[in-house]
């Protein structure tokens, strides 16, 4: 045990820069699962929390007035009910910010669906014009209990006396109603109702939805939610923030086990001396295999237990919602689980595939075999032989030539230094296509930077004329967006009407054409997917009384919604019921204008007439992402350097045998150098070229993947340019050969002596 740990501490000496790095890079890779598990459960467990103790409903469903709700409370599979609540649709100011809500009269205590007060109290009939506030209403309005809001045109005001979590969807302004609860007293002009569903079977949603509609009759349905989406929406960036770093973490990790691997495997082929002479010491193959396998094992479990325990004590300090992640994932119930099975299991792996390479140094044979001195098929190309003779430098022909003689291990050298390069294209394409929703909205489905509502006070004529003043307002595109039911009703959908035949809204379409004529629409892939529909087919829908029937002419990337949108012309929708009348316009701006300025100014020239959003771009809630990157960068250089340092030094020593040759035949030390660094270069060189060969396909085809689970649709990827890919592909060149300079330099100045006891 003694002549091991010797045997283990010399080489540690000997080999500290490449310990250290596998160090690091097992601490890199453990970091990032563990972060991708903690997204995950940040993802998931706040809203089933809040849901469970809020004894949540599981559908929804937004009524006229009018009609007999409580017929809901009879529907088979019913366990509880919520409501009818009377529902009220007004706008409230607050501390200079304007939202869209619907009050909701609920009395003092509800049995289903009741929100989770986190600051201030509940509806107290003392305080008879009282309202709770949504947390992301609240957060939207920068209200607090005590605040009082207006509501512009009235003299009515409301005060907060509290702020609730809720299960249901949350608010985004622009997009639909924030929520209220008030004390039905202080409804004063109801407009709708509202019943909350909790089931006994969560799986019968869609048929519990059905039923409903059969019962109240598809007129009587303004609008309906279900759990699924309220949980889809709550996860938001989260599970794509998780996901981006399990997939990387995982790939990390393959890419470190076989550097490992193919450090273990050249270590042994310089080794082979030692370690002939201690099996002809007394060590038995098991023996030496433990200590490859042991030394090792050591690195990666020092590298994890680093990691977790900088991630238990460290994590929740991060700032953003990295730090939020983990602060929640620490209190779940298998974060311990978790916080010890993602490194032992990066551990375990990592002793696999070094136990198979060590497996090697256990059948070496006591007695050393020499090499031969050329390996079969190691002659000189006919390729190599023309080049030599158009007096192509001898050292850069020596040098490709001696990178590729040994097929086989050429190969295994140039994929294992593949895998982090394709990892690093794939994580670039990943920050090109965050640039792209930043600095190209128009490309992803977002050519308008804000909308706009304007009350009942301004007419539509009026309205467009005062937006289309500003100076850095190219275009104001009247719509209406409404709740439509889907074929079967199942469920609703966003109908959305926008643009008109002669100043048509330009959709960003990734698949067929632009919706022109009569009764043509464009689809988002969530709608698509949901109707089980592709472009070219009719699909039928519901807006109260009234169908609609559209001809799906193209799919449109959608970042609204999960992409359960249709969309088609204000023209279309008016020829099918003519009292429709636009409710927004889509304000497009001048390249270069500042949003937030312009809203500001239309905030003010419509005189509280307006209520005016800066659409939400979903690369927003993303921001962290960008950091994640970086990271996931870092440890995939580390272990792209790790390969690299071990084909250098496998080129160096199998360059000793050569070098009395190289110098017989004339080559001066710094020509004999150029040779070893040639050799690595043309091997960093096909591991970029592979890198980004297959990077960018497999890039293009994750992205749209997620973007197609995610219902916004395939096309918003985005890879780096072709020059940033080649100056990448450069530097990975000339880092791997002036990396190889200093030891291939130092190779080619030994003596003469030291290279003929040289045993490859």
């Amino acid at each position: 045990m003694r002549a091991t740990l010797r045997w283990a501490h010399s080489d540690l000496r000997t080999h500290r820069g490449e310990a250290l790095f596998l160090v690091l890079a097992t601490a890199g890779i453990v970091v990032s699962l563990l972060l991708a598990s903690a997204l995950f459960g940040y993802a998931t467990n706040p809203w089933q929390r809040v849901f469970a103790q809020a004894n949540g409903a599981h559908v929804w469903i937004h009524t006229g007035a009018t009609a007999d709700a409580g017929r809901l409370a009879r529907l088979e599979g019913t366990e509880a009910v919520a409501g009818p609540y009377p529902t009220e649709s007004v706008t409230v100011t607050a501390r200079g910010s304007r939202a869209f809500v619907e009050l909701r009269g609920t009395p003092g205590q509800l049995p289903v669906g009741r929100p989770l007060v986190t600051s201030g109290r509940w509806l107290d009939p003392a305080t008879p014009n009282g309202v709770v506030l949504e947390s992301t209403l609240a957060s939207t309005l920068l209200a607090e209990p005590g605040d009082t809001l207006t509501l512009p045109g009235t003299t009515r005001t409301l005060t907060v006396v509290g702020v609730a979590d809720s299960a249901e969807p949350r608010y985004r302004p622009g997009e639909g109603p924030g929520l209220v609860w008030a004390l039905p007293s202080a409804v004063r002009a109801p407009d709708g109702q509202v019943t909350g569903l909790r089931l006994t079977n969560p799986e019968d949603t869609d048929y519990a939805v059905q039923r409903a509609v059969t019962a109240l009759g598809a007129g009587a349905i303004g609008e309906v939610s279900t759990w699924q989406q309220a949980r889809a929406d709550a996860q938001g960036g989260n599970r794509l923030l998780g996901q981006v770093l399990g997939l990387f973490g995982l790939g990390a990790l393959v890419a470190a086990g076989l550097a490992v691997h193919g450090a273990i495997g050249t270590r042994i082929r310089g080794h082979l001396r030692d370690i002939s002479v201690l099996k002809a010491i007394g060590f038995t193959p098991g023996q030496v295999v433990r200590v490859f396998l042991l030394q090792h094992l050591a690195y990666a479990l020092l590298g994890a237990v680093a990691a977790a325990t900088l991630t238990q004590a460290l994590g929740s300090r991060t700032p953003g919602r990295l730090g939020d992640a983990v602060a929640v994932w620490q209190g779940l119930p298998g974060h311990s689980v978790t916080l010890v099975a993602v490194p032992v299991g990066a551990v375990l792996f990592i002793g696999a595939t070094t136990g198979l390479a060590a497996w090697r140094a256990g059948r070496v044979p006591p007695v050393p075999v020499p090499r031969p001195a050329a390996p079969p098929g190691a002659g000189m190309s006919r390729l190599a032989r023309r080049a030599l003779g158009v007096r192509v430098p001898p050292a850069l022909v020596l040098g490709w030539h001696k990178a590729f003689t040994r097929r086989s291990r050429s190969l295994a050298a140039v994929g294992r230094l593949t895998l982090p390069l394709l990892l690093i294209v794939v994580a670039m394409s990943a920050w090109t296509t965050l640039d792209r929703f930043h600095s190209r909205p128009e490309q992803i489905g977002l050519p308008a930077a804000l909308t706009v509502r304007p009350d009942t006070a301004l007419g539509d004529g009026e309205a467009r004329a005062l937006l289309e003043r500003d100076p850095q307002v190219t275009a104001a595109h009247p719509g209406v967006e409404v709740a439509a039911l889907v074929p079967g009703q199942t469920g609703t959908i966003a109908l959305r009407g926008l643009g008109t035949r002669e100043a048509p809204y330009p959709y960003a379409v990734a698949e067929g054409r632009p919706a022109r004529g009569p009764d043509e629409a464009v689809a988002g892939q969530g709608l698509l997917d949901l109707l089980e529909v592709r472009v070219g087919d009719w699909v039928r829908m519901t807006v109260g009384d009234q169908p609609q029937i559209l001809h799906i002419v193209g799919r449109s990337i959608e970042p609204e919604n999960a992409g359960r949108v249709i969309s088609t012309s204000l023209d279309t929708l008016r020829a099918n019921d003519p009292r429709l009348t636009p409710t927004l316009f889509q304000v497009r701006l001048a390249p270069g204008a500042d949003r937030h300025e312009v809203a500001d100014r239309l905030a003010a020239a419509g005189r509280g007439h307006l209520d005016v959003h800066a659409v939400t771009n979903p690369a927003d809630g993303l921001s962290p992402l960008r950091g994640v990157v970086v990271g996931l960068i870092a440890v995939l250089a580390l272990i792209g350097l790790i390969e690299l340092l071990t084909a250098i030094g496998g080129t160096v020593r199998e360059g000793e045998r050569d070098l009395l040759a190289l110098k017989a035949i004339g080559l001066s030390p710094r020509q004999i150098t150029a040779v070893t660094v040639t050799a690595t270069g043309c091997t960093a060189l096909a591991a970029a070229v592979l890198g980004t060969a297959l990077g960018v396909p497999l890039a293009r085809w994750l992205i749209d993947l997620q973007g197609r689970s995610s219902g916004v649709g395939a096309g918003i990827a985005q890879v780096p340019s072709p020059a940033f890919l080649l100056l990448f592909g450069t530097a990975a060149v000339l880092g791997a050969a002036g990396l190889a300079a200093l030891p291939a330099a130092r190779a080619a100045r030994r003596r003469l002596a030291d290279a003929l006891n040289s045993v490859a």
